[in-house]
């Protein structure tokens, strides 16, 4: 392994801990879950932390190519929401006798699911016209549209009865609970859909003309113009592909949970946003990896589950969460001023 060198040949300490420095504190904490309780360390925790991965992993996604481009998205949590109480009323078993809508027959999941993804994709692609032609910042933008679709689906879920929306049909369970094992290792569908999800975006960002435009975006946008780029169009599509992603992580954490409000879905983009930051999608925009996104979320689940597992207090997991985020930002400034 190569370590950083000062220009006198001495191992740079102090890059070392710019570059590994968020890591050495997640690891800290790791440490102090295992030593509190060593039975963390199992099968099961394991298969429970990448299940419970999956769906961040697809909400994720879709934050980092906006961040990717020096934006963000406050309305990714509602998006998720909207997607979700969408999902609920129209994939409710024919025989719940609290059905909302009691005429609507079985409809096919694939059909459900093209229509949530509509409409997020939808609702992304508003956010991005908005960003792309008003110049607007996309913190207040989507800070904007984070209450218009709270708003909006607050007023579907008061129409369709205010309560709790679940008796969902067996399929969509099956779909989102659903798993296979393989070797005595019990693998949750959700898995398999995140694994899908994420070679979608590799490809994306790695092999096509968009993803190149969209580094090209995020690293300097003056020079992405002169060089022939379409900002505005390359801006709509990525936020309308978060959109799409968030939708598809609504419709299946509605279905995984079993059960959707007008709530569910709440402070999700904080998760996502610190995930992707962890895994080394800058800031300041151009830099970004879609592994390090995976490996950004099975961190911070790793902590959240380790910290559930030995009986911290959610409102100190808030504190640790919030610290995290502020942590990874600061060394994400610092790695930013090494490389001017």
């Amino acid at each position: 392994m190569n370590l950083p060198r000062t220009k006198e040949g001495k191992i740079d300490i102090k890059e070392i801990l710019i570059q590994s420095g968020l890591y050495l504190v997640l690891l800290a904490i790791l440490l102090a879950i295992i030593i509190k309780e060593p039975s963390f360390l199992s099968i099961r925790n394991f298969q429970n932390i990448l299940t419970q991965s999956s769906v961040k992993v697809i909400i994720a996604l879709g934050v980092a190519g906006l961040i990717v481009t020096t934006g963000t998205d406050l309305s990714a949590g509602r998006q998720v929401g909207l997607a979700a109480v969408i999902s609920a009323t129209l994939l409710q078993a024919t025989t719940n006798v609290n059905k909302v809508f009691p005429e609507l027959g079985e409809l096919p999941i694939l059909l459900v699911i093209g229509v949530v993804v509509a409409i997020g994709a939808i609702v992304g692609a508003f956010n991005g016209a908005v960003v792309a032609f008003l110049k607007l910042h996309p913190f207040i933008v989507t800070m904007g549209s984070m209450t218009i679709i709270y708003g909006l689906n607050s007023l579907y879920y008061d129409y369709v009865g205010a309560s709790p929306i679940s008796g969902f049909d067996l399929r969509y369970t099956n779909f989102a609970q659903g798993a296979f094992n393989i070797g005595g290792f019990t693998i949750s569908y959700l898995i398999l859909y995140a694994a899908i999800c994420t070679m979608i975006m590799w490809v994306l960002w790695n092999k096509t003309k968009f993803g190149k435009n969209l580094f090209a975006v995020g690293g300097n946008t003056e020079a992405a113009k002169v060089s022939g780029v379409n900002v505005a169009l390359t801006l709509i599509i990525v936020y309308a592909l978060s959109g799409a992603f968030y939708a598809f992580g609504g419709f299946l954490e509605a279905g995984r949970i079993g059960s959707a409000t007008n709530n569910l879905g709440f402070m999700y983009e904080m998760d996502a946003i610190a995930a992707c930051v962890i895994g080394g999608v800058s800031f300041y925009g151009g830099v970004g990896r879609i592994s390090g996104v995976i490996i950004g979320v099975i961190i911070l689940t790793v902590i959240n589950y380790g910290l559930t597992y030995i009986g911290v207090s959610p409102y100190w997991q808030y504190i640790i969460k919030g610290a995290i985020i502020i942590v990874a930002v600061a060394f994400d400034s610092m790695k930013h001023s090494r490389r001017k």
